[in-house]
């Protein structure tokens, strides 16, 4: 697309502009559908009163928001009001429009709207009971592996056989230098962006957390990754990715709307999903690092060391986990992760 091609895109249809931006940034297809869904709602909204998304103020957006309640849960009217944020912030940092709208509605919003919704409460032995149920070699890997470690899809996504050190295995192979003296282990990286070459392989899916991690694997997630290994297809790719596809796309490197669809058509059998259902009713990839935060969290009753499994701590807390890694983190978590076979 040429400057000009773009200027006038930026004009004439704001949330295409937003849009691609957003995909520039590393953002999903699930993602940016969900957000243009909202906003050209919205814009349909607005036309009906003849403004314009560059003319709308406060009142504008809060009646919006006022009239979506009743017909769906408070979580995604939140849900709602943060695209809105979001794409009215941007597009004022660029200069397309002149202020931010939603920037006061957020602070009046009535606070009966959950930002952090209750989820589904699911007990270690109801898990237990839906992992029992995944027979799907891949499957279940992928599961498992969410739940054990707490990562977010387009993390898993983006593992390489070499970031898995496994020590009692008849597929272990060559591991990445940080995993040395660090057996029965993953690595996540902090460096993989969607659109970017990693390992040499452009990448779909970003990694987003702060520091790279380095994740203990206990026994019941090595024997799901030792069972995946033995019927794991050949890669496509040289980088040699850890979870493949072996549906329609055979051997490519899952990406994170395939871990999604997995996991929503077990749910769904598990009676834990359902279309409308919003974050506090259906269990998703993102639920799973919810249940290993709030399970992990509340065994240990240390949050450092879950927010450094999770990748979310500064350097300081990130050296103070990993200047002792073994001894600290791996005696920690495997004495009190949960079962889940």
């Amino acid at each position: 697309m040429s400057s000009a091609e773009r200027e006038a895109t930026e004009s004439d249809d704001p949330v295409a502009y937003f849009l691609e931006d957003i995909t520039f940034q590393g953002k999903s297809q699930r993602t940016r559908d969900a957000y243009e869904r909202v906003l050209r709602e919205f814009e349909g909204y607005l036309d009906d009163r003849g403004l314009e998304l560059s003319e709308a103020n406060h009142r504008d957006c809060m009646a919006w928001i006022h009239r979506l309640r009743g017909s769906v849960g408070e979580s995604t009217v939140a849900t709602y009001a943060s695209y809105l944020h979001r794409f009215y912030g941007y597009m004022t940092e660029v200069g397309t429009f002149d202020e931010n709208p939603m920037a006061l509605v957020l602070e009046e919003i009535d606070e009966s709207i959950n930002v952090d919704p209750e989820r589904r409460d699911i007990t270690v032995p109801a898990m237990r009971s839906f992992v029992a149920d995944v027979g799907n070699p891949l499957d279940r890997a992928v599961i498992v592996t969410l739940l054990k470690t707490g990562m977010r899809a387009g993390e898993l996504c983006n593992l390489d056989r070499r970031d898995l050190s496994l020590n009692d295995s008849p597929f272990a192979t060559d591991h990445r230098p940080q995993l040395d003296g660090k057996p029965d282990s993953l690595y996540v990286d902090a460096s993989p962006k969607a659109g970017d070459r990693y390992n040499e392989e452009v990448r779909t899916a970003s990694n987003k957390r702060k520091r790279a991690t380095t994740i203990p694997i206990d026994e019941e997630l090595a024997s799901v990754l030792v069972e995946w290994l033995a019927v794991r297809p050949d890669p496509r790719s040289d980088a040699d990715p850890l979870f493949l596809s072996t549906a329609d796309e055979w051997g490519k490197r899952l990406t994170p709307d395939m871990v999604h669809h997995l996991v929503e058509m077990h749910a769904r059998d598990q009676g834990w999903y359902r279309d409308g259902g919003g974050a506090e009713e259906n269990v998703t990839p993102h639920y799973f690092r919810h249940f290993f935060t709030t399970h992990l969290r509340d065994r240990t009753g240390d949050r450092g060391i879950v927010k450094y499994l999770r990748g979310d701590v500064a350097q300081d807390v990130i050296d103070t986990y990993t200047h002792d890694w073994g001894d600290r983190v791996r005696e920690v978590y495997e004495a009190n992760i949960y079962r889940l076979l």
